[in-house]
């Protein structure tokens, strides 16, 4: 079930993959940006990563934590960030403890959407992350969800396809807020 924002984020405790604690509660005081993703190997994935990373030090300058949840193991987090390190958490989650709380969803038109609609998105993911085709749950959808310091859920963001992401200009415009 989806988000509807203002509400409280649903807390969690997890591990990245590095094996360090990571608790929602622990960033009170900060802006946070989560991320879902499908699959480590996923080319929407992946682009949506790089794109991530490029943009990190203007985001992390105004204070925005961003992390990322994969539909992956440690492993396969791991072997997809040791060619190019990232410079936010990434949580490997494939028994999706955290997605469910968040309401991420499932969708065969989605996919058949990104497909049709995303190629040159797609090839350049390809290109890029070093993915695989087919990558995770193909039907599984992304979303991204934006927290203020006080835990509040201000923007959630549910892609209506594979490579649909909250646009870059409001993650920075939520960045920007002081």
């Amino acid at each position: 079930m989806r988000i509807n924002s203002p509400a409280i984020a649903p807390n969690f405790e997890v591990n990245d993959i590095h094996g360090q604690r990571l608790c929602l509660s622990d960033l009170r005081g900060k802006r946070v940006m989560l991320s879902f993703f499908r699959d480590a190997a996923c080319p929407f994935c992946n682009l949506r990563v790089y794109e991530l990373s490029n943009e990190h030090a203007a985001l992390n300058a105004n204070g925005l934590e961003v992390v990322t949840f994969f539909r992956s193991s440690d492993t396969e987090v791991q072997r997809f960030v040791a060619w190019r390190p990232r410079p936010f958490r990434l949580v490997a989650d494939p028994q999706m403890a955290v997605y469910g709380p968040y309401g991420i969803e499932r969708s065969m038109l989605g996919m058949l959407g990104a497909m049709l609609r995303r190629l040159p998105r797609l090839m350049q993911g390809l290109r890029l992350g070093h993915s695989r085709l087919p990558a995770g749950d193909p039907l599984l959808m992304p979303a991204d969800f934006l927290i203020d310091e006080r835990g509040f859920i201000r923007r959630a963001y549910y892609g209506q396809d594979l490579g649909d992401h909250l646009p870059m200009t409001e993650v920075h415009a939520f960045a920007a807020r002081h």
